[in-house]
């Protein structure tokens, strides 16, 4: 069996700043990933690179920060009034606060503090970074009707729980 279009799909990884080899993540001495393939669940750079692999396979791909979180854009860069934070004792850069929003959540981290206004990022904090995934391939099933629906893998066996 291959990794296609609805195949749920079990890898252990790791991810390494492409440009510093800083480690990111890994699934090292956890839990693989489970996802199910063809529905956006994990970046496009390595959805394509998983296409037509099957178990066993180990690949190691340096992935362009369009085909994994975007480049970084100033539009998510935002001033908000000092009061927005009410109810923070202090405010600091690198400091990370989820935003409510007619969007759903979005994540900020804070840049800059002046006594009236607080510079924030949307950005996701991996955009334009191009990353290096070391990848194996430890199951591939296919997907179950539920599973299908509701465009994400359901754990090991399908199951919900």
């Amino acid at each position: 069996m291959t990794i296609s279009q609805h195949k749920v799909v079990t890898i252990h990884y790791k991810v390494v700043d492409a440009h510093s080899g800083d480690l990111l993540e890994s699934s090292e001495g956890g839990d693989p990933m489970i996802y199910l393939h063809g529905a956006s669940n994990i970046i496009p750079g390595l959805e394509k690179a998983l296409e037509g692999k099957s178990v066993g396979d180990e690949l190691e791909i340096t992935i362009a920060p369009e085909e994994a979180y975007g480049e970084r854009q100033d539009e998510h860069i935002h001033q908000l009034p000092i009061e927005s934070f009410e109810g923070v004792e202090s405010i600091e850069p690198g400091m990370a606060f989820t935003a409510q929003t007619p969007q759903g959540p979005i994540n900020l981290v804070v840049q800059d503090v002046t006594e009236e206004m607080v510079t924030v990022d949307a950005n996701h904090p991996l955009a334009g970074k191009s990353l290096t995934f070391s990848v194996k391939i430890d199951s591939i099933r296919d997907a179950s009707d539920e599973e299908k629906a509701h465009g994400h893998a359901h754990g090991p066996e399908g199951h919900n729980h």
